[in-house]
């Protein structure tokens, strides 16, 4: 049975009413709808108390509102469906790249896919805004924690772990947003608008509060919760993308922090195993001693919303499909994803991450998508997530909504972040041999060399559908530029043909509706 960390956030309630966020997304009204609710002083009485109210910030990773679904949203104005915060960095960072095809025409959805997005685009102000309130919560634990002046190792760690959050958080919005609005916890909570703070000194200041963290959190944490494994990740993940971030890459500290994850003790999944790293009970392979470094708790009761591992295995889900035997769902699937030739022509018949899991819409007519729009008209799905359990058997009272737990980080990840830093950038470690273990367990052969196309593809084969694809493929210069083209690659529909775009959109803008109700904000260039 999964521990159940939704439920223990009971006195997170107390968070709500304490917030009061700054202008930092604009006109939208992000106060927590929460009405009934008591004040902070009156509930943060003890240290465990404090850990319900840490529950927040782990739950909101999960669902969008206080209920679960989408019925009664955190965020004002901010669809709860869309805007739950792994839809919308699945939206922001599988739509624009080769793995997915999107053939619904929900609002601007199509122009993520077709990379001509606006700034008043509603999925990149939907993302922006949910990771904006990600961080206030954050902030708001951090302030709480730090005015209660209990000075004991679990409320440090409690600290630690927020910071943590934060900084997953700052991640993302550092990948996709660039030059963007700083806070923090020792900013004023209803006051000035915030500053813009550059993309190099968020880097350096996401590395000096991590580094500090990590020594604060544990090496081997509770399932689900932030440990060593997360900050170290997160660290190398800077640092691999550093040249972007800051215009100086530096790979030697990728390797570094890489090391430091391996010596934590986790290990990768068995190629028998490997089908469980994504499957209802995947749980069981989160942890030290395993393969999965952090995840999103996912569960049908009590997670109930649309987005996670909800949406990419009901959008997956159609045509030839079965639901239950497929999939492991209660319900029919909502028939959204399919998969670009070019991307299905990565994969070799042998490999397990491919072959099997791919299904065709309706029998006979292949890989080649005919129609964007309809996703009956050719093209395959992905079966990579499912609700199946590890013995292949299917809830007894499945829904729509899975049990399969969203892995934000696996070794796996380490490994050809190690291999990239010996091949792309130079440094001295046996990145080689992390790669073709990586590549034996799905099946492949071992290479003898690799460039720094075997490398893009591998972590395109093994990564797949885990939020990478969009900050690799602008890593390696290929997101934008004519250097790799795919099926509708900067269209938005059947018309025309696939094609280079201009590089700004390597970046989404920050939401027209901040520019203009914060003075302090400048556009990413070219919006």
């Amino acid at each position: 049975m999964k521990q159940n960390i939704i439920k223990n956030g009971i006195f997170t309630v107390a968070l709500a009413s304490a917030m009061s966020f700054t202008a930092c997304t604009g006109d939208l009204d992000v106060t927590p709808i929460d009405p009934n609710l008591d004040t902070p002083e009156n509930v943060l009485t003890s240290t465990e108390t404090y850990n319900q109210l840490l529950a927040k910030c782990y739950s909101a990773l999960s669902v969008s509102s206080p209920d679960g679904d989408s019925g009664s949203p955190d965020i004002k104005s901010i669809d709860g469906g869309f805007g739950q915060y792994l839809r919308a960095l699945i939206n922001l960072e599988e739509l624009p790249t080769d793995e997915v095809v999107m053939n619904w025409n929900d609002q601007t959805i199509k122009d993520l896919h077709g990379l001509c997005w606006s700034t008043n685009d509603v999925f990149v102000t939907a993302a922006y805004g949910r990771m904006y309130y990600q961080i206030s919560l954050c902030n708001e634990v951090i302030r709480r924690i730090d005015a209660a002046g209990i000075n004991d190792a679990a409320m440090q760690q409690y600290r630690a772990e927020a910071r943590a959050l934060r900084a997953l958080t700052y991640y993302h919005i550092i990948d996709l947003f660039g030059n963007v609005p700083f806070v923090d916890e020792n900013s004023q909570v209803g006051g000035a608008n915030p500053s813009q703070i550059s993309r190099a000194d968020l880097f350096d200041w996401m590395v000096n509060d991590l580094e500090e963290t990590a020594e604060q959190l544990p090496a081997n944490p509770e399932k689900y919760r932030a440990g060593k494994g997360l900050a170290y990740m997160l660290l190398a993940k800077l640092y691999l993308n550093a040249k972007v971030y800051t215009g100086t890459a530096n790979y030697a500290k990728c390797a570094e922090y890489c090391q430091k994850i391996i010596d934590l003790g986790y290990t990768l999944a068995s190629q028998s195993d490997y089908y469980k790293l994504f499957c209802a009970d995947n749980d069981q392979q989160l942890g030290v001693g395993h393969e999965i470094i952090f995840s999103v708790y996912q569960d049908h009761l009590n997670t109930k919303a649309y987005g996670g591992t909800t949406y990419l295995i009901n959008a997956a889900c159609g045509g030839q499909a079965d639901y239950a035997t497929d999939f492991g769902l209660g319900g029919s699937g909502w028939a959204g994803f399919r998969l670009t030739p070019e991307f299905v022509n990565k994969f070799q018949a042998k490999d397990l991450r491919g072959g099997s899991l791919f299904y065709e819409t309706t029998a006979g007519k292949g890989k080649t998508i005919t129609d964007m729009t309809d996703f009956l008209e050719g093209g395959y799905s992905y079966k990579k997530f499912t609700n199946l359990k590890a013995d292949g058997s299917i809830l007894a009272d499945a829904n729509s909504f899975p049990d399969t737990d969203f892995p934000i980080f696996r070794l796996a990840d380490v490994y050809l972040m190690l291999a990239e830093c010996q091949v792309v950038g130079g440094v001295s470690v046996d990145g080689l041999s992390y790669l073709n273990q990586i590549r034996q367990r799905a099946g492949l052969n071992p290479l003898a060399s690799a460039t720094a196309n075997d490398i893009i593809d591998e972590r395109g084969r093994e990564l797949a559908w885990e939020c990478h694809r969009r900050s690799d493929l602008v890593r390696f210069d290929m997101l934008t530029t004519d250097s790799y083209i795919w099926s509708y690659k900067g269209m938005n529909s059947n018309i025309g043909t696939p094609h280079a775009v201009d590089k700004h959109f390597n970046l989404y803008p920050i939401p027209s509706s901040d520019i203009m109700s914060n003075s302090n904000l400048k556009q990413n260039e070219g919006y």
